[in-house]
């Protein structure tokens, strides 16, 4: 089987020899037909090998783009960017020498115009084609069967319309002007597809915006060169290889220009609001639902109903089941638009062809897996996504997702439902612990199982950065603790933390903690501004938290490649921050409310964004007040003097000591290992 990069190799070959030909034998016609010359080549030579051309590179952009690896939106928009200015460049450069020309003979040349109107039509259409294999990753970025079947109908008629250009077929000249419109209302129709758009924040719009308008530049000034260029040859030789009647070219422009209008439209119009918010928002309420099944339901039946109806809504599947594994007879399935019997096929395929990673752990759950699903003649289904279900580290179901289209879930998708699946463990796991809990001593199992969904929750490894290290201790005070500490990597330059502090203590505490894990995770994968993420973090909490609790937090976003650091606080100690050029600590004393104390769109105006640039061996400290209000034996606290003047004593160790130095500074601060309140700290030390 030939690779991908074997192919881009090829087809880059073919298209460079290709346009060589139609350059050679073009203008060997134009030059033949102006000296009354037979020139051996027929007129279709030319139109030959502009289709063969035009071929090569479609091909060619469809491996190097469309089989790429899954990026951005914007990055897409930004190759169709780069694309057009590169080529743009390169035109320009022949307008100015053909400018530069003036009124000489070889301005006016036949063969000299046109070759610069052949380098001109092989720019723009390396442009063209580029540009329409990005807007189909971008149009079919959530397809279904319906939309995957017309644009392939609309794919197919560009390249039968190649195949016409070439061939002697009589009345097709006749035909062309109504395959023509065929072709454009297609593209219309495709054009109206713009869920991606919904998926771009507003820094991220506001970027669309202006590369779509780029692109549209590029494209009308091609449009006028080509043109241009076209009518000056038709003056002067009528045997010119025409721009006007390639129906695939022709056809392409009006597609990309429809398009682009369409999304400059509709991003323009989703400004003010993010449609993203709403879907991420039902993220975290179906969150919500599998964390308050710990204690609102009576069953575990209820768990998986939850967790089926949960993940079939976030990513749009088709069908969706899940298997509870029962040791002492038949599996029950809880099952979403599929029969048991096409689940025991599938299983029987799946298990046939030998094929790992599927319905049991893997590194990837998003693959594309429509290759041995196609081959399942019975089933209707061509993607599948699934995880196992664990209680007490035993998987005791699976739950599988499927859709009617390959590559139907994304990493994105992927990332949720595993939290769904884990969140839903947990409950099970908290379901069935508080049930024996409540036959024996209800109060010492509650705090039991509360503390093992606490120790879930926190990460057992954090993220760390090329130059910078992290490290993290957290000991709750009782059994259970209401401290939270989190990294989640947004891009390679990026990293989000954040530390927070639920009121109140015990089982409360810990769930309220787990519901803001949900709300981190769901949020800092959007790449928001800090305070952004804080407003819309209080309005998700402002529907979970009773009216009697809240949370403390600060959030923080590191970004190597700039080396800044950008945070904010909702209400949450203030961070001590070393700098190791004044070899002085401080505490950045920016102001914030606590997430859930006020409940409406006042809360942002209570919320200040700190910016800082960092140096090699800056430290910063981030901790919940039981650091600070650690009492000694005669009452006195620990306090920000004490913790300030530590910082600068262990300024020059490395992290770890550090922090084991801390934890052994409070301990024999208040003489004893028995703590009032939770010690967590999160230190960060630049490298």
């Amino acid at each position: 089987m030939i690779s991908s990069k074997a192919i881009i190799r090829l087809t880059s070959l073919i298209s460079i020899i290709s346009w060589v030909a139609m350059v050679f034998t073009e203008l060997s016609i134009v030059f033949s037909d102006k000296n009354n010359l037979d020139s051996g080549f027929g007129n279709e030579i030319p139109k030959v090998a502009l289709s063969v051309f035009i071929l090569s590179l479609f091909v060619f952009f469809k491996y190097r783009i469309e089989k790429a690896e899954s990026v951005n939106f914007v990055d897409l928009l930004w190759k169709v960017f780069v694309t057009g200015l590169i080529t743009t460049i390169v035109s320009l450069i022949f307008r100015l020498f053909l400018t530069l020309l003036g009124n000489t003979k070889l301005s006016e040349n036949v063969l000299f115009l046109e070759f610069i109107y052949l380098i001109n039509l092989g720019l723009i259409a390396s442009f063209l084609i580029s540009t329409f294999i990005v807007w189909k990753r971008l149009i079919l970025y959530q397809k279904s069967k319906f939309l995957l079947t017309v644009w392939q109908i609309f794919e197919y008629a560009l390249l039968i319309s190649l195949l016409a250009a070439v061939l002697p077929i009589p009345g097709l000249v006749e035909m062309e002007k109504f395959y023509m419109a065929f072709l454009i209302l297609l593209g219309i129709f495709l054009s109206a597809n713009m869920k991606w758009v919904a998926y771009l924040n507003f820094k991220q719009k506001w970027k669309s915006i202006l590369l779509i308008l780029l692109a549209m530049f590029y494209l009308g000034y091609f449009v006028f060169t080509v043109f241009s260029l076209s009518e000056d040859l038709s003056r002067i030789s009528p045997q010119f290889l025409s721009f006007t009647s390639n129906t695939f070219l022709v056809s392409l422009i009006c597609f990309i220009f429809i398009y682009s209008l369409f999304s400059l439209l509709v991003i323009l119009f989703n400004l003010p609001t993010s449609s993203v918010f709403e879907q991420k928002l039902e993220e975290v309420v179906n969150f919500q639902r599998l964390s308050q099944s710990i204690q609102t339901e009576q069953s575990e039946e209820r768990v998986y109903e939850i967790l089926l109806e949960s993940a079939t809504s976030t990513v749009f599947a088709d069908a969706t089941w899940i298997e509870i594994f029962n040791s002492n007879g038949p599996s029950k399935f809880y099952t979403h638009k599929i029969s048991v019997n096409e689940i025991q096929n599938i299983k029987s395929h799946i298990n046939s062809h030998k094929v790992s990673g599927i319905l049991e752990p893997s590194s990837d759950r998003s693959r594309n897996l429509n290759k041995y699903l196609s081959t399942l003649r019975s089933s209707r289904f061509r993607s599948i996504l699934a995880f196992p279900i664990y209680v007490k580290n035993e998987q005791v179901g699976t739950l599988a997702l499927l859709k009617d289209v390959s590559d139907g879930f994304n990493k994105e998708m992927s990332k949720i439902i595993d939290t769904f699946t884990n969140q839903a463990g947990i409950s099970i796991e908290n379901f069935r612990l508080l049930s024996e809990a409540l036959e024996n001593e209800r109060y010492k199992e509650e705090l039991k199982i509360a503390k093992r969904v606490q120790s879930s929750l926190l990460p057992k490894v954090l993220d760390h950065g090329v130059d910078y290290d992290l490290i993290a201790f957290s000991e709750a005070a009782d059994e259970v603790g209401g401290d939270y500490y989190d990294t989640f990597r947004i891009n390679k330059n990026k990293i989000a933390l954040i530390i927070s502090d639920v009121s109140g203590k015990g089982t409360s505490a810990a769930f309220h903690m787990s519901q803001m894990k949900g709300i981190f995770h769901s949020f800092a994968q959007l790449d928001l501004p800090p305070k952004e993420f804080l407003v819309r973090a209080n309005t998700a909490l402002s529907r979970c938290l009773d009216k009697a609790s809240f949370i403390t937090t600060s959030y923080f976003v590191i970004d190597s490649e700039s080396k800044r650091v950008e945070f904010t606080r909702a209400g949450h100690c203030p961070t001590l921050y070393y700098d190791s050029e004044t070899k002085k600590a401080s505490y950045f004393q920016n102001k914030g409310l606590g997430l859930g104390i006020i409940r409406n769109e006042e809360f942002g105006n209570y919320i200040q964004t700190n910016c800082f640039g960092y140096k090699k061996n800056d430290i910063i400290v981030l901790y919940t007040d039981g650091i600070t209000e650690a009492k000694d034996e005669k009452g006195e606290e620990f306090g920000y003097d004490r913790l300030k003047e530590f910082i600068e004593k262990v300024r020059d160790k490395d992290i770890l000591s550090i922090q084991e130095d801390l934890i052994s500074e409070l301990y024999e601060f208040t003489g004893s290992k028995a703590i009032d309140d939770d010690y967590t700290t999160l230190i960060i030390k630049f490298t």
